[in-house]
């Protein structure tokens, strides 16, 4: 199957695009390898990439309308998965521009080279960001999210929207992915786990929000990719049962899809915390501050309907995930 990636040197894409590739697919990345982080992770990462039989990199803003329609122009990709985005709920208090951009402009643009295509299936990222104020746990796919706290989340909302009417006008289909708080190796130094574990090998504080009482259903980059390999290969069809009058925002008469990727299993930061320095076998020093604009208290990710449209379920526990991060990052930075 020949395979369109976008964001392909960013943390999940990349992931996504080795695994694909490991199974023996052609793989078309693209990535505008932007500064948002620093670029040499980024060029590491599509190093890996590069060098594998069945690859090709193609260097590209999704915000530039015309390059994106040479891409599709080009050739055909049948399966396309959307992982590239501007990441980050505090960056778009600071930058919000960069969000139209990327993730709204840079988004349209990707739906329109599936529907020219046509693409059999475009799987895109969203985010457990899009749950905004609600608190009815564990968080459902059947739940309305009308109430994004950042404008991250709302573009990410907006993306599901946008998707969806897409799959509704011209029968492109689609399925959003809302991923819960990944980690894992090669992941983004923005992150909480990177930058933790940067901090206590240097003996500067950990910056510690809300002065801990949080919970996140943190998840394992490889079960992530897991859940995204086996939905791209399960085209979104119209559910038979929807009704306007009882509309389910997880399904539609439309071929569009929407399923939580989570582990499951909620975790108190200071747990995560506890794990990491359990890993590093050092104690962090912290620093308490107050919740930060935009943020959550709380995720758990309700995975039913991943369960029972794939039969798999992440499972990868906290203390196995934050271990492998670690001995990744000190291999990759050749530190202890």
């Amino acid at each position: 199957m020949r395979y369109l990636v976008t964001g392909a040197a960013g943390f999940i894409g990349y992931h996504v695009a080795a695994r694909l590739l490991g199974e023996g697919h052609e793989v078309t990345g693209v990535d505008n390898l932007n500064a948002y982080y620093d670029p040499t992770l980024k060029a590491a990462r599509l190093a890996r990439l590069t060098g594998t039989p069945g690859f090709r990199f193609e260097r590209l803003d999704l915000a530039d309308s015309r390059a994106v329609q040479a891409l599709f122009a080009g050739a055909p990709f049948p399966r396309v998965i959307h992982l590239a985005a501007q990441a980050g709920v505090r960056y778009s208090l600071e930058n919000p521009h960069a969000y139209v951009d990327s993730n709204l402009s840079g988004f349209l643009n990707v739906l329109e080279g599936c529907r020219q295509g046509p693409a059999e299936h475009l799987v895109f990222a969203s985010s457990s960001s899009v749950y905004g104020a609600n608190t009815r746990m564990p968080l459902s796919v059947h739940a309305h999210t009308d109430h994004p706290v950042s404008l991250y989340a709302a573009t990410k909302k907006a993306n599901e929207m946008m998707a969806h009417s897409y799959s509704h006008l011209f029968g492109l289909p689609c399925t959003g992915l809302r991923f819960f708080t990944v980690y894992g190796p090669w992941g983004r130094p923005d992150m909480a786990l990177f930058a933790f574990t940067k901090a206590i090998l240097e003996g500067r504080p950990i910056q510690i929000y809300n002065h801990g009482r949080m919970r996140r259903d943190f998840t394992y980059i490889d079960d992530i990719v897991e859940g995204v390999v086996r939905i791209a290969a399960l085209p979104a069809s119209p559910d038979a049962g929807w009704t306007g009058e009882r509309p389910d925002p997880a399904t539609s008469r439309a071929p569009y899809r929407l399923f939580n990727i989570g582990n499951d299993a909620p975790v108190e930061l200071m747990d995560f915390v506890q794990a990491l320095e359990q890993a590093l076998g050092k104690t962090a020093v912290k620093e308490f501050l107050p919740m930060q604009a935009g943020d959550v208290l709380a995720t758990h990710a309700d995975v039913s309907e991943l369960r029972e449209a794939t039969g798999f379920r992440p499972s990868t526990s906290v203390a196995e995930g934050v271990a492998r991060f670690v001995a990744w990052y000190q291999e990759y930075f050749q530190v202890r």
